[in-house]
């Protein structure tokens, strides 16, 4: 491996069985998808695990015709599956396949070689419902440079969270996404469920040390708090297709932005018509229109 600053998505990946058909996804790949439209898809690269199964070569395949790099060993278990249900607004529920190849990444060589020249990684709690990912996870944050962003886009799903491992996470990151359902579940479970929106996120911005929490509340806006500052943007409406990777695409445009050299709130700005156009498109990685990108 080169001496590259890649921006990492690390983590699950896996194919989304839509009633349409199946598309690739997973929050890491989505995260390093959206990231690369804004940085360059060379400077990106997906981190995670494949079966030595037909699915894992058409993952690779589907990789290369979104240009998205990947660093994806191959173990003895299938690829990742997720059965995907939508409502009528589009909102999706998952089926979330267990003990999969993205379960059992292994921390080798390559992965810490890119651990010790990361620009910025975004992890999740999911793909830390089993050890060997967990403890790669850890191993690869604790590789980082200084300088590094560390997103943790917390991406509670079914029952596949602890305490503990969330707690690690937040104590390993400096940015954490978060969406206001998850809020509330951690308010419960970190034993503060009654303060309002914006005093739970400063509590845990200063509790952790973070330097950004980004909380996304669906229709209602989102926001983006940092030591003295506060940024609100409203959600646009868009005609949904679907709201898969929706908040994959505003965490990778958010942090492309930044990394770019954007103020906050112009990187907020971004990141909200990102993911309104991606809700209306189908699937996770739709190309951006030139226009927001620039």
């Amino acid at each position: 491996m080169n001496q590259k600053r890649y921006v990492v998505g690390l983590g699950e990946v896996l194919w989304d069985v839509l009633p349409e058909g199946k598309k690739l996804g997973g929050a890491p790949a989505n995260f390093a998808y959206h990231a690369g439209q804004f940085l360059g898809m060379d400077n990106t690269i997906a981190i995670s695990a494949l079966g030595e199964d037909k699915l894992a070569e058409e993952t690779i395949e589907a990789l290369k015709n979104n240009n998205l790099k990947s660093l994806m060993p191959q173990v003895p278990y299938p690829t990742g599956t997720v059965q995907v249900q939508l409502d009528e607004q589009g909102v999706p529920t998952y089926d979330i396949k267990e003990n999969v190849a993205w379960d059992n990444i292994p921390f080798n060589n390559d992965i810490q070689d890119i651990a010790h020249n990361c620009r910025a990684v975004c992890f999740g709690s999911l793909a830390q419902r089993n050890v060997v990912s967990r403890e790669t996870i850890q191993k690869f944050l604790e590789a980082t440079p200084a300088d590094c962003l560390k997103i943790f886009d917390i991406n509670l799903r079914q029952q596949f969270y602890t305490k503990e491992v969330i707690r690690e996470s937040l104590q390993h990151c400096n940015i954490l996404k978060i969406n206001d359902e998850e809020l509330v579940l951690i308010g419960r479970m970190f034993g503060y469920p009654g303060l309002d929106i914006e005093n739970k996120c400063w509590l845990i911005l200063g509790k952790y040390n973070l330097d950004m929490l980004v909380l996304t509340c669906g229709t209602n806006g989102s926001y983006v708090f940092n030591p003295g500052q506060m940024s609100f943007q409203e959600t646009p409406k868009v005609q949904v297709a679907d709201t898969v990777g929706a908040g994959d695409s505003f965490t990778g445009s958010f942090v492309g932005s930044i990394l770019n050299g954007k103020s906050i709130p112009d990187a907020h700005h971004t990141a909200v018509e990102v993911s309104a156009y991606v809700c209306t498109q189908n699937g996770a990685m739709p190309e951006i229109p030139q226009r927001l990108k620039e």
